[in-house]
């Protein structure tokens, strides 16, 4: 490691050197780094997009429906609970896809009855598919006279809170190989909520992220003990739904088709970039380089990203350019994305990160960070007033 000083005077000249000559190699095609769609659960390949799953761009539509229980009655009215996750979701994939996409919802206004008491279902975050299929045709059947399915492309069940049998763990998209039928439509996933009031942070929009065939990126410890989130701590809220930086990766923005191919770096060679946060607008619907990639194998990728105190991420622990490793070929849970510590004697924001340890896994500006195992080398030359990190990336 340099010592910053000497870091960013060499980096600035370069920086000069490189504005009056102008880049030495023409920018390469972002299509060289699109790594494969594979057979992966949620894979993260994006040369292709899956059509089972409906892709968000533009408007979508969703529909709430409330569903109470023979052994519990309601406390809370339909609208409050709607309050406790719209218009915050909406939001914030209106904030992380740059004004690309809508997430329209319609919340219904009255309880429906569900055929059997809660504790009837046996709701579990682990749940027994032939209870789980029993629930979901029910609570379609109950709905089914009050709500026209085909009007709508996202579908979410709301449970009474207080029921007996409802378990806050549960909350999840179900995903069905044999797709149920309502209004003549063919519903194949469904998120079923069954989250307390007030409900865990950005919990609705982690759920609506698999939705839209993005994995899960915690670590699901195997013996129930040890820590969910050593694979991307904070960065993404496909990882953790309380992460102080809960923005979708630049990776997922890529896959979602919310950044375009000029909007992405592919390296090949040493280049001296700039990276705009990848958390900040978009005003005019104009974007700069947001994204860098380096292909470090047939289904991975190293990404690398600035990542500052703006838009979803305006409550992160430290700025700077964020690196993480991409495969393709890695099941949703099995770590598709793993963030790299760039500071790994160290960690921040104890008091209020999900895992310390990666809170501050950006570089600064006069810092350079080598990638164990591989020969990508990223020195970071300096930050605008605007916020745009100038950063040199170098290849083996």
């Amino acid at each position: 490691m340099r010592s910053a000083a000497a870091a960013l005077t060499s980096l600035m000249a370069l920086a000069a050197t490189s504005l009056v000559a102008g880049p030495a190699v023409a920018k390469t095609s972002s299509a060289s780094c699109a790594l494969p769609r594979t057979g992966a659960h949620h894979s993260l390949g994006l040369d292709t997009w899956n059509s089972a799953y409906p892709r968000p761009t533009g408007v979508l539509d969703a529909v709430m429906v409330f569903l109470s229980f023979p052994d519990a009655s309601p406390q809370y009215a339909p609208s409050e609970l709607a309050a406790d996750h719209f218009p915050t979701t909406g939001d914030f994939f209106k904030r992380a896809s740059y004004g690309q996409f809508s997430l329209r919802t319609e919340p219904q206004r009255t309880w429906v009855r569900m055929p059997k008491p809660s504790t009837a279902y046996g709701v579990s975050r682990d749940w027994e598919p032939d209870k789980r299929n029993t629930y979901l045709r029910d609570a379609l059947a109950a709905a089914d006279p009050t709500v026209d399915f085909s009007r709508y492309d996202v579908v979410y069940l709301v449970a009474d809170p207080e029921a007996p049998g409802v378990d806050s763990d549960a909350t999840k998209v179900v995903n069905l190989d044999r797709p149920l039928r309502a209004d003549d439509s063919r519903i194949r996933r469904v998120v079923t909520v069954f989250e307390r009031h007030p409900p865990d942070r950005n919990v609705l929009a982690h759920e609506t992220g698999h939705v839209f065939d993005l994995p899960d990126l915690y670590h699901r410890p195997t013996d129930g003990k040890g820590d969910w989130d050593t694979h991307v701590g904070d960065w993404d809220v496909m990882g953790s739904q309380f992460g102080m930086a809960p923005d979708l990766f630049g990776w997922h923005k890529w896959k979602l088709g919310w950044l375009p191919g000029r909007a992405v770096r592919c390296i090949t060679r040493p280049e001296l970039i700039t990276l705009e946060p990848i958390a900040a607008p978009a005003p005019g619907g104009s974007l700069g380089t947001r994204l860098a990639v380096v292909r470090t194998g047939p289904d991975t990728a190293l990404a690398i990203e600035a990542r500052g105190a703006v838009g979803n991420d305006r409550t992160l622990c430290t700025e700077g350019v964020l690196l993480y490793r991409v495969r393709a070929d890695t099941v949703s849970g099995g770590g598709p994305i793993e963030v790299v510590d760039t500071h790994p004697n160290s960690e921040a924001c104890w008091d209020r990160s999900v895992y310390p340890e990666l809170a501050d896994a950006p570089l600064g500006v006069g810092e350079t960070f080598t990638v164990p195992g591989e020969r990508t080398r990223v020195e970071v030359a300096d930050r605008s007033e605007s916020g745009a990190w100038t950063v040199k990336i170098t290849t083996g």
